[in-house]
């Protein structure tokens, strides 16, 4: 299973006051209901320093391991570019792009400023159940 860096994410994103995406089907609820801590953050990914290739890799490890485990909700730290190049976030917009991508994924939104803030997001996964495939 491959996650693409060209995957055009700007469709899908609710770029409301503050960043979300949830997947088709997934009503608009879920995402506030996510954004006011509704579920509690049950483990969490820090991609500080990682190269994109690593962070990448790491990320799709962590989704899937936490969605077999039965995990719902995750928080992903990538960090606010400051100690980047032009200290611009590299990648910021990648994960979003990577999430989008996964079939785990349900919903995420930008932490809040006690989580994270714009460094993060906290990230609703499908429930574990009986796998179709």
């Amino acid at each position: 299973e491959s996650i693409s860096d060209d995957f055009d994410v700007s469709t899908l994103l609710d770029t409301d006051d503050q960043l979300s995406y949830r997947r088709p089907g997934i009503g608009v609820e879920v995402t506030r209901r996510l954004r006011s801590g509704h579920w509690s953050i049950q483990r969490q990914l820090d991609l500080h320093g990682l190269r994109v290739d690593e962070a990448r890799e790491a990320l799709g490890q962590f989704i899937r391991q936490a969605h077999k485990t039965g995990l719902r909700c995750v928080r992903v730290v990538h960090g606010k570019g400051l100690g980047s190049p032009g200290r611009a976030p590299v990648l910021k917009g990648r994960v979003q792009r990577w999430l989008v991508q996964k079939n785990e994924v349900l919903a995420f939104v930008q932490a809040r400023p006690a989580e994270g803030g714009a460094g993060a997001l906290v990230v609703l996964l499908q429930p574990a159940g009986p796998r179709s495939d």
